[in-house]
């Protein structure tokens, strides 16, 4: 008798979604990918993917897309809101490729969407698709959708992002915490700002309450800058009439000339408020399992909220393949293997909220003392997050 072949679902077309999508397929399985929205689109601006990421989608065979439309900037430097001091300077690229044999890279959002999802069957993504429910049958998960679709795949996985519908219904309703910040973010021609000669890099400036990040994305053609402020509550309807360039140069009132420079060489300055959940004590109920958002949202304070979903869909579908007898117990495997991972993340980006938005002071100075000493933010001081390899699963016992 021919052997069915082994079901995955997975819901949410995101990057996380699609990547998983994509190392699942990779490792032999059937994969489909529903999308609640009627075409795959991000909103966003750029990612700051660390080697680590970037590995995995080169493994994945998306490398032609990936290097033609992102950036491989040659140095992150952190500066002084005010007089623009250097406070932390460290090499990228090449640096990053040699140690770990994957460049650090600047892309948009969209753009990374758009290269992931050409490697993954159309007609294996489902769009108008919104999950409404599902159960554990045993040997399946039956799940159903808001258009009348139904599906009974083996193992269904969310990766419907912080707002996820198949979280809510594993583990019950939860609203997501605002966390105090708000982003105003924007994306400048560089032909408006050649005069700056920014160096091709990553550039983070910090200052009171606030911070602000900018990088080249789009092959280079267009900076990306999100800047952070801090903001005691968030309403959504009065916030977005507000989000114009003007207010955001009003949030960033005295700051350094560049930085009021970039921000006013925008068309249109978009805003959106961070949210943020408690890490989860686990992830996976029988059949049913979550990555990315879904599970461990983070703060964006150490650049690794798309990677680590990255790396979700490479554990689980190392996981999956090696245990071929009982793949609904391989699920508690991944969640073992990246909780601890993904948790320490999730600490280290809230103490760099913390780091990041110093009053100027005795605090602040003690900080950029310990900045200038240690190389924090350099390749080899990050071997630990950029050589990691969720996909070897020898190297770890659980």
């Amino acid at each position: 008798m021919t052997r069915q072949p082994f079901r995955i679902a997975v819901i949410g077309g995101g990057i996380g979604g699609l990547t998983a999508g994509l190392s699942l397929r990779q490792a032999g399985f059937e994969v489909d990918v529903y999308e609640q929205a009627p075409v795959l689109t991000h909103i966003g601006g750029g990612i700051n993917m660390g080697p680590n990421a970037a590995r995995i989608l080169l493994r994945l065979g998306l490398s032609e897309g990936l290097l033609r439309e992102g950036v491989r900037p040659r140095s992150t430097h952190q500066r002084r809101w005010d007089d623009g001091r250097t406070l932390q300077r460290a090499p990228l690229n090449p640096q990053c490729e040699q140690l770990y044999g994957a460049p650090h890279i600047t892309i948009h959002r969209a753009d990374l969407l758009a290269v992931i999802s050409s490697g993954f069957p159309a007609e294996r993504i489902h769009l108008g698709h919104r999950l409404i429910g599902l159960a554990d049958r045993g040997d399946h998960v039956e799940a159903w959708f808001d258009n009348g679709a139904r599906i009974t795949p083996d193992i269904l996985v969310g990766a419907d992002g912080i707002h996820s519908a198949v979280r809510g219904i594993l583990f019950g309703e939860e609203a997501p915490r605002f966390a105090g910040c708000v982003a105003y973010r924007g994306l400048v021609p560089v032909e408006r700002i050649a005069d700056l000669g920014l160096e091709l890099g990553s550039q983070s400036w910090v200052g009171p309450g606030a911070h602000l990040v900018h990088y080249f994305v789009s092959r280079g053609q267009l900076l990306n800058f999100v800047g952070w402020t801090e903001h005691d509550e968030w309403n959504r309807e009065d916030w977005t009439d507000r989000a114009t360039v003007g207010r955001a140069l009003a949030a960033f009132e005295g700051w350094h000339p560049q930085v009021r420079r970039i921000i006013g060489a925008a068309d249109e300055c978009f805003i959106w408020a961070l949210f943020d959940r408690d890490p989860l004590p686990r992830w996976s109920v029988g059949r049913v399992t979550l990555l990315g958002d879904a599970c461990h949202p983070m703060y964006p304070f150490m650049g690794q909220g798309a990677a680590q979903a990255i790396e979700d869909g490479a554990a689980l579908a190392a996981c999956l393949a090696a245990e071929t007898d009982d793949r609904a117990g391989a699920l508690g495997r991944y969640e073992r293997l990246r909780l601890p991972r993904v948790t320490r993340l999730q600490e280290l980006s809230r103490a760099n909220k913390l780091r990041f938005h110093m009053r100027d002071g005795p605090g602040q100075v003690a900080r950029d003392a310990e900045w200038a000493r240690a190389a924090d933010r350099s390749p080899d001081a990050l071997r630990w997050l950029y050589e990691h390899d969720p996909a070897a699963l020898d190297l770890v016992r659980v």
